[in-house]
């Protein structure tokens, strides 16, 4: 059966509904994963495609399974895949190093032994010969929840009815990343960035594109001592500041070869910025930031690095912009 795309729906950033509202939401853990939407056909095959609408299937050989576990019922389901870390958490680091490999199927098989992944379920989109876009949530997730789908590499997590500030202080006790709060009668909106589901993060921190770095010195000669990162706004990538801190030795080292393969030199910030002896890149390369405040003018305050996101093209940067920075 041939299966519609559907663009994964994405949450807003924001805070718990209020009180009086509570019981009208229902609320998951927010997973620090990779996103994922399932084709299932229905004759035991699997495609899996990223929230960029790439073809992943081969990076996740332990996920092929799912297929045959769906059975003859043609199903899309959206999830999260994680790399869990000794303690069961899930850790976007371990799963760098499965990412990238959906055209290396030998290298994907061998390091899916030493770095396996888990396969979260949270919404079904179409089943049988049915789309369940226009179906409420509720409906939505009793139909994931009859399919049974809890396996060794997948698991369909209950959601809380209720209970936000009982959910989010148990995420925040667990050093979880966060929480998704998701309207009971919500449709299931493709594409769209909607009020109906709202993210909640533990840590302030926000999704940049890498415009330029400057050289390190002493121990960091040839190397980036800092890079350059600006975010979207009004159709132009602002600059926000320069990020110094937070990586490994292997991870700068990484950095430096993928910095200098996007060398350009025309500054892509606009306007552009007062930073002596910067060096540009072509805006490709987006990561994740963590830091303590924003200035009046828009600038990140204290930002340290935290990880490269090649599951994210640099247009989608622009989810968390202020407005003021438009």
């Amino acid at each position: 059966m041939e299966l519609p795309l559907i663009p994964p729906m994405l949450a807003t950033p924001g805070s718990l509904p209020p009180p009086a509202q509570d019981a009208r939401w229902a609320y998951e853990t927010k997973q620090d994963g990779q996103r994922v939407v399932a084709y299932l056909p229905g004759d035991g095959s699997v495609r899996l495609r990223a929230r960029s609408g790439q073809d992943i299937t081969g990076a996740y050989p332990e996920l092929h399974a799912l297929g045959a576990a769906v059975g003859a019922t043609p199903a899309v389901l959206d999830g999260e895949v994680l790399a869990l870390d000794a303690e069961g958490r899930a850790d976007f680091q371990l799963l760098q190093s499965r990412m990238g490999l959906a055209h290396s199927p030998g290298r994907a098989a061998h390091r899916a032994a030493t770095v396996p992944v888990h396969l979260v379920l949270f919404d079904a989109l179409h089943l049988g010969r049915h789309s369940l876009l226009r179906r409420p949530y509720t409906d939505r997730r009793e139909q994931l929840a009859g399919l049974g789908l809890n396996g060794p590499s997948w698991s369909t997590p209950a959601a809380l009815v209720g209970h936000g500030e009982q959910a989010l202080r148990a995420t925040r006790e667990h050093g979880l990343e966060g929480l998704v709060c998701k309207r009971l009668d919500s449709v299931y909106e493709p594409g769209v960035r909607s009020r109906a589901w709202i993210k909640i993060r533990n840590m302030r921190s926000e999704d940049v594109v890498i415009g330029g770095w400057l050289p390190g010195r002493g121990r960091l000669t040839g190397l980036p001592g800092a890079v350059l990162v600006g975010q979207r706004a009004g159709g132009k990538l602002r600059y926000v500041g320069g990020v110094g801190t937070g990586w490994s030795e292997a991870e700068r080292t990484e950095l430096a070869g993928l910095l200098r393969a996007a060398g350009t030199d025309r500054c892509p910030f606009d306007p552009v910025p007062a930073v002596p002896g910067a060096r540009w890149v072509v805006p490709r390369l987006v990561g994740e930031v963590r830091y303590s405040t924003r200035t009046r003018e828009g600038m990140l305050r204290q930002p340290s690095w935290l990880r490269l996101r090649p599951d994210l093209a640099p247009e989608e940067s622009a989810a968390d912009v202020p407005d003021d920075l438009v």
